[in-house]
Formats: C-alpha cells, structure tokens, sequence
C-alpha cells in the first residue's frame, strides 16, 4: 500500500487568471483550460467510487486499503477544490464548461451498477492522468512562464496524481473486477476523453475568438505532434494498459517525488 500525504498548497487562487495565461498561447492555454473544467465533476466521481468499492471490501482487505483510500480521497478532494476556483476564473472570462455537465450526466447513468464499473472507469481515468502527469513533470516548460502560479498548480496536481496511480486499479482487482471490463472501459473512456479534450478546447478557442489563427494551430501541431508534444510522447504509455500483465506502479513516478522533495516551500501537508 502507499502512503499519500495530502498537502495544501500555498498558490492565492483568487488573484485573476490572463486570457491567455501559457505564455500568450491561444491553443496550449484553452487546451489546459479544458482540462481543468473536467476536474471537479471527475475528481467528485473518482472519490465516490473509490469510497463506495472500499466499503464492498472484506473487513481483512479494508485495513489493508484504510490509510491509502483516505489519503487518495484528501488528495482528491483538494485537487476538486482548487480546479472549482480556476474554474470561476474562467467562467468570469467567457469560457463556457460544457465538458463538466456532460461528464456528470454519463456519471448519474452509472447510479446502482455494479461498483466495480465506476472503479474500472476511475482506473482508466487516473491512467490518464498519471500519464499525463509524469508527460508534464518531465515536460514543465509547455505550461510557460508567465503565471508561475498555475504552472505550480499543475505539477503540484501532476505529483499528486503520479503518487495515487494505482488506489482506483487495485480495489478493482480487490473486488474481483475482471480483465474484458477493465478494457472495455480503458477503451470507452479514451474514446471520450479525446473527444471531450479536443471539444472543449475547440470550444474555449471559439469563444476566445482564436479558433482560426494560423498561429493557434502550429501551436497545435506543435505541442500535440511534436518531438516532445502530449499525443506523441504518451502513446506508448497508453497502450500499456492494454497488456494483460499491466499494473500502474509499472510506470516510473520518480519525476513526481522529484518535484514534491524540490518544491516543499510551495505547500504544506495537512494529513495522509
């Protein structure tokens, strides 16, 4: 089991966000924008589930789970926490959440299933994210350089998810969840997830009114195509869950304790 450490983090949240934050790139900033409109309602979702499965468990496999199901949950429920406060920001600058609603409406359809659905959908999901996050660990100069703030906000984020990986994947395997549904649901979820990304990010450009500057899209072409861009660099990692001996810790999160053990100025630990 892992030891997670729920930490506050020391960012002032309620200072304005720039329109166009990343360095004054239109596509990167609505393309993390976007992300982060899905976070509440998602990381909401994660806690319930992961609540809900440990409750299934065997009074023996519970105290095996306690201290790290806490400790996602509190992770978790800072990360929802401080997404809901930049996401004031950008509704106060035009950008309209579709993603969330949409996420929360597929999320009530799932009420009364079987639990071990809602924690195969959470162990794709938080693959997702701890790909992402060791991509952006090892990858921080995309975030920029113009509000230091955010760009903490998100390797702080990225940390924390690289740390909690394998909660979600191991209370699915716990609760006997079986191989055709954890793949089944790896393969649902990242069919909507780079629907919804892309939508919203299309979206947020569109009411920047930055959609259909050249600029926007070498932007694009760059940060999602390029050498070291999103979509080229996580692929591999990706396909990963498809194999029949996968397991999260499998991946290396060196990066993630790099940063917190570098950075320990920027929060302050409240609990695990």
């Amino acid at each position: 089991m892992t030891d997670l450490v729920v930490r506050r983090l020391l960012v002032d949240m309620k200072a304005p966000i720039a329109r166009h934050w990343c360095d004054g790139d239109a596509f990167r900033t609505a393309f993390f924008n976007a992300l982060s409109m899905s976070f509440p309602v998602g990381e909401q979702f994660f806690i319930d589930a992961v609540r809900a499965g440990f409750k299934q468990l065997p009074a023996s496999e519970q105290e095996r789970f306690r201290a790290e199901v806490q400790g996602f949950i509190g992770q978790e429920a800072t990360h929802r926490r401080l997404h809901s406060l930049y996401n004031e920001h950008l509704a106060a600058l035009g950008l309209h959440n579709a993603w969330g609603p949409k996420a929360e409406a597929r999320m009530k359809a799932l009420e009364g299933a079987d639990v071990r659905h809602a924690l195969g959908i959470t162990a794709a999901n938080e693959h997702f994210t701890a790909i992402l996050a060791e991509w952006m660990l090892n990858n921080p100069q995309w975030l920029g350089t113009q509000d230091p703030r955010l760009a903490t906000l998100w390797l702080w984020h990225s940390a924390e998810e690289a740390e909690h990986r394998c909660t979600a994947f191991d209370l699915y395997k716990a609760l006997g969840g079986d191989e055709t549904w954890r793949l089944k649901w790896f393969r649902r979820v990242s069919l909507m997830f780079v629907l919804d990304v892309m939508t919203q990010t299309l979206n947020n450009l569109k009411a920047d009114r930055t959609l259909w500057r050249l600029s926007t899209w070498k932007s694009a072409a760059s940060f999602l195509l390029g050498r070291k861009g999103f979509a080229r660099q996580m692929f591999s990692a990706w396909k990963d869950y498809l194999r029949a001996d996968f397991h999260p810790a499998q991946h290396d999160a060196s990066a993630s304790q790099q940063w917190l053990q570098a950075n320990q100025d920027r929060y302050v630990p409240v609990g695990g």
